[in-house]
């Protein structure tokens, strides 16, 4: 299984509109719906109120691959400029 810890280090209040649009745009949704996928959730962290937690789990590296090729990702891509400064990817490999 590969985790994904994805931390969004949003801009200054931007946080809240970030997550409205990824809901707005189905974001969440289309991606729990991947073959593969067995966790795509966000989280807010309580002392960070301008970051953005994101905890994925897949299958495993032919699953995440196919991930970065979904349409919907690439409208994440996007639109997370307007809203995000930097994106902090941790990445691990579970036997």
């Amino acid at each position: 299984m590969i985790v994904l810890n994805v931390t969004y280090k949003c801009k200054h209040e931007m946080r809240e509109e970030f997550l409205e649009a990824i809901f707005a745009e189905g974001i969440d949704e289309a991606c729990r719906a991947e073959a593969g996928n067995f966790m795509y959730d966000y989280y807010i962290p309580v002392e960070r109120s301008d970051e953005l937690f994101l905890l994925e789990k897949w299958r495993d590296e032919a699953a995440l691959a196919e991930h970065g090729k979904q349409p919907h990702i690439a409208r994440l891509k996007e639109i997370k400029p307007q809203f995000v400064d930097d994106t902090v990817i941790e990445k691990y490999v579970v036997e």
